[in-house]
């Protein structure tokens, strides 16, 4: 088992990233190279309360081959007199790293699951470790290896694309199909014409991007219905976006997605092509068109667009949403996890941590310290 520490080290390790993403069937883009790279450049060490420092495991076969990645970071924190260190998958950020999983070759998942095991147990200045993203495989490889306390699972929502728009169009449930029909017809009552655009290169990435950022801010703002928070709020989160979609763009797998009325963008929807899985990732729009389900209208297009390039499934990311589940997606389950230490002290950190994440137990001074989504993330 490798160890990578710094961000050049985790730089290096493209080459392990390419041949296991390839190898693995992990289509989420969360888990490859250009997402943890500019990840640990942009976020590591942005409060002076909480250290932060890589801890990824890189497990390989007899041949020197790569067959698991294990994203770590290690955060200690100083709250008075007490010390906490934590071990988490990277992507302890306000819900920009929407799955935070590891990559293991099938095959190797009990293999890698002692090989982390061992790592752990040298380092051993830990109090627990927060294991996510995982596999019924691995998590079954885990549990053989040490004692979990097991949390709800994350359920993730993907649709199987059929050949054709039309076959894949006749599947649906007739409230997606009526919405669909509107979302049309509404449009071409008004005598508005609209054009699907899918920005791909690096070149064109920032403006595209510089949009998205308005129109996700302007969905926020809307008042009344399902209140939606500006995850790119922050220049330090907008700035990481950027890079991460240089990044992906760079390797042909960035795709933004623009609903064009007139000179103007309308709505937008960030994609990510991870093998032949597209992820659809945050999305904004113009309020101001929202009668015409313009959003709904750029998610159609887009897995238009999908069924035309021989793409496989579409990813419409974590959370039960009305917007996600009434295309009828088939939901993947990513099991989550604690393992703790034998400390005493340990333990009882590790318990108020999960009270204070789950927005239970005592609220004071001590919780709010150990919360990471607590970070001055600016």
């Amino acid at each position: 088992m490798d160890i990578a520490t710094t961000v050049d080290e985790i730089d290096a390790l493209r080459p392990s990233y390419q041949r296991l993403h390839a190898a693995s069937g992990n289509r989420v883009p969360f888990a490859m190279h250009e997402w943890h790279v500019a990840w640990v450049r942009h976020f590591l060490n942005s409060n002076p309360r909480i250290l932060d420092q890589p801890f990824f495991n890189v497990a390989r076969n007899s041949n020197g081959e790569c067959v698991g990645i294990i994203p770590f970071i290690i955060s200690r924190r100083n709250v008075g007199p007490l010390k906490v260190t934590a071990v988490n998958m990277l992507g302890a950020d306000p819900n920009l790293t929407e799955i935070r999983a590891p990559m293991i070759m099938p095959g190797y998942e009990h293999i890698v699951a002692f090989a982390a095991q061992q790592q752990l147990q040298k380092t051993g200045a830990w109090d627990w470790v927060h294991w996510t993203g995982l596999s019924a495989a691995f998590s079954e490889a885990l549990a053989a290896n040490c004692s979990l306390k097991w949390q709800e699972p994350q359920t993730d929502f993907v649709l199987d694309l059929a050949p054709t728009w039309e076959q894949f169009r006749s599947g649906l449930k007739r409230n997606i199909s009526e919405s669909l029909r509107h979302c049309y017809n509404s449009l071409k009552r008004d005598n508005h014409k609209f054009e699907f655009r899918v920005v791909e290169s690096p070149t064109e990435a920032g403006p595209a991007l510089d949009r998205f950022f308005e129109l996700h801010t302007m969905r926020a703002n809307v008042t009344g219905g399902a209140r939606h928070p500006d995850r790119f709020a922050l220049p330090l989160l907008r700035n990481f976006l950027h890079e991460a979609c240089r990044r992906f763009a760079k390797t042909g797998a960035l795709r933004i997605f623009q609903l064009k009325i007139g000179n103007e963008i309308v709505a937008t929807r960030v994609g990510f092509l991870s093998g032949d899985s597209l992820y659809l990732y945050n999305s904004g729009f113009d309020p101001r068109w929202a009668r015409y389900s313009v959003m709904t209208t750029t998610v159609a297009e887009a897995i238009k667009y999908a069924i035309d390039h021989g793409i496989k499934t579409v990813n419409l990311s974590p959370d039960r949403e009305v917007s996600k589940t009434r295309w009828g997606p088939r939901e993947v389950e990513y099991q989550s996890a604690y393992q703790q230490c034998g400390r005493l002290r340990s333990r009882m950190a590790q318990q108020a941590y999960i009270r204070a994440r789950s927005g239970g137990g005592l609220q004071g001074w001590v919780l709010q310290h150990l919360v990471p989504a607590r970070r001055n993330w600016r």
